[in-house]
């Protein structure tokens, strides 16, 4: 644990407010879910909640099942961080943050088919692959992640099939968020 050299004192509802240095940093925004965690020391830590984290093993095997159907890699993320991937090292991939590119087609709630004349998209910052699809996943009507169907080494573009599949798989997220 790192130490910021930032003290707040807690308000009489019990309040304490984050810097907005380290809600920047740490890409926390309004609305966020935090745990808390405390430990025998008295420290008391708070880490971003991530519903789609709590599905990890799901999203692993899910991951698994795409990228076996379709042979490209495949990636599911939350809102800040790849937590599942498939078809590519785990090291290459899982705790990565999500580019400002794919943070912003899940913020906006729209979906991404890579095209001829359309833009790239790099899903994960430090990973040089482009995406060929990728699908918020919104449950609830909460955004929490995304799935991303990353290209092939063709570089071709997605069948309404695979776009299809990933469509499916973040409803099917989605539908488990509710539950």
């Amino acid at each position: 644990m790192k130490a910021t050299g930032i003290v707040r004192r807690i308000d009489d509802l019990g309040r304490v407010v984050i810097p907005k240095e380290i809600r920047r940093t740490m890409r926390i925004r309004e609305g966020d879910p935090l745990e808390i965690f405390t430990d025998a020391d008295g420290e008391v830590i708070f880490k971003k909640y991530s519903p789609v984290g709590e599905l990890s093993s799901t999203t692993r095997q899910y991951a698994e099942v795409l990228f076996r159907g379709t042979n490209l890699p495949i990636l599911i993320t939350d809102r800040d961080r790849v937590i599942a991937c498939a078809g590519l090292s785990k090291k290459e991939a899982i705790d990565r943050r999500v580019s400002s590119s794919l943070e912003t087609i899940i913020e906006n709630r729209s979906n991404y088919a890579a095209s001829a004349e359309g833009e790239k998209l790099r899903p994960v910052e430090g990973l040089e692959r482009d995406a060929a699809v990728a699908c918020p996943i919104i449950g609830a009507g909460d955004v929490s992640g995304c799935v991303v169907m990353l290209m092939g080494e063709d570089g071709g573009n997605p069948s309404q099939t695979e776009i299809k599949l990933i469509q499916v798989a973040a409803s099917f997220f989605g539908r488990q968020m509710e539950e």
